[in-house]
């Protein structure tokens, strides 16, 4: 997830590490490198971007280290990760290990070739190729610069008491899902809980709309110049307001956490978001009975497939001077019994063959990944300088779809200049 922090505290936080790790990562204690003699502990750090999974690393971690008594990892998870990787690698400060999702800043850090090439290498023998063939379809690189670690999803969360009660049945169709959200709200209850105070909980939803509605192919065309945000999206804004209505009244100022615990409380039947919430609701209410059912974005049920991507790749900085420690690491989370611990407490789902997701909360999805009827998120494809989320954020406030179209082809070209 997506969090903002003021430039003061990224700031803060850039002085901090880079004293704490900076130089102190590509050294080693009793020795002069990953070469180091008896007693020498080689430092690794790990950098990753998911504030949410810093407690599950820091137990593989301490496993790790554990069994390695002389390599030492030591996990680095700030907030607003992305924007201080970019300006580590400005300073050329790059981690040892990063932990990134497979989006627009893995495309661009990827294409300025900071990343080692992991093509064909071992530590992809037991990855499932769908996910591989992904990260190559989004860099437009044969040459691959990570290594898939864990998938997520993202659909509609569901009150399964509360559908029963109601007598509703999953949706498949989108008339289907309006017809259970009248029925919801005839009822007096909330369909929806909305969070568009966290302008990043909005591209739930537009990445719930768009592969069905458009597909992802526009995105390749859009950058030939062969289509047009205003020619193509309409139906996808209307349906992103269509939500609206079903929402609840405050929903311009609660956010994320505001609904994780709204949900969990049972003031919503749904909640549009992705698997990466449920840890938190079940935090908040153990014993609520939840599921998650793929967004049906169409009238055509063959089209609504499950939305889901690399969550979380891994891969190394060409600059480390522990390469062979580095790669001992990531080949250590890609075993089965750690990557199953990982996906167990994420509610996530492994990319390493055979290991399977069997929380009863996201057993709806079962089907679409058994089927492969699977769809990537669309904003992997858009440029992260858009700032997509604020721009669909302005759009649900001001309900203007022709200028939020125009905005978005504006913007899209804006970028595409300073190219």
């Amino acid at each position: 997830m997506k969090k903002t922090l003021h430039t003061v505290i990224a700031g803060t936080l850039m002085v901090s590490m880079l004293s704490a790790c900076g130089s102190g990562g590509n050294k080693s204690e009793g020795g002069t490198g990953a070469g180091a003699g008896a007693g020498g502990t080689v430092k690794i750090e790990f950098f990753q971007n998911k504030l949410e999974a810093k407690d599950s690393f820091n137990k593989l971690i301490t496993k790790f280290n554990e069994a390695n008594p002389s390599i030492q990892v030591t996990q680095v998870n700030p907030p607003d990760a992305e924007t201080v990787l970019k300006t580590r690698l400005a300073k050329k400060d790059l981690p040892d290990v990063i932990g990134l999702g497979a989006n627009d800043t893995y495309i661009s850090l990827s294409q300025s070739g900071v990343f080692d090439n992991f093509t064909n290498d071992a530590l992809l023998s037991n990855v499932q190729p769908a996910y591989i063939d992904m990260l190559n379809k989004q860099t437009g690189s044969a040459e691959l610069n990570g290594v898939p670690f864990s998938a997520n999803a993202s659909g509609v969360l569901y009150n399964k008491a509360m559908f029963k009660e109601l007598g509703i049945d999953i949706p498949k169709t989108w008339n289907e899902l309006i017809a259970a959200a009248d029925k919801i709200k005839a009822a007096g209850k909330t369909p929806f809980y909305l969070t568009v105070k966290d302008a990043w909980t909005s591209l739930v939803l537009f990445n719930s709309l768009e592969p069905g509605i458009v597909g992802l192919d526009f995105f390749k065309d859009r950058k030939d110049g062969k289509v047009a945000f205003k020619d193509s999206f309409r139906e996808v804004a209307e349906k992103q307001l269509k939500i609206l209505d079903y929402g609840q009244k405050d929903a311009f100022g609660k956010g994320y956490n505001d609904g994780n615990v709204a949900f969990a409380k049972g003031e919503a039947a749904m909640y549009i978001q992705g698997v990466w919430a449920i840890p938190e609701i079940k935090k908040a209410n153990p014993s609520m009975e939840l599921g998650i059912f793929p967004f049906p974005s169409t009238n055509d049920a063959a089209k609504n497939k499950l939305v889901s991507g690399v969550d979380t790749l891994l891969t190394i900085s060409k600059s480390t001077k522990h390469k062979e420690e580095a790669k001992k690491f990531i080949a250590f989370l890609l075993q089965p019994e750690n990557s199953k611990a990982y996906i167990d407490e994420q509610k996530a789902f492994s990319t390493i063959k055979g290991v399977v997701q069997s929380d009863a909360s996201v057993a709806d999805l079962n089907s679409a990944f058994e089927s492969g009827s699977l769809v990537d998120f669309a904003d992997h494809y858009i440029p992260g300088a858009m700032n997509l989320s604020a721009i669909i954020q302005d759009f649900l406030q001001k309900k203007d779809i022709d200028q939020y179209l125009s905005t978005l082809d504006k913007e899209w070209d804006k970028v595409a200049s300073r190219k």
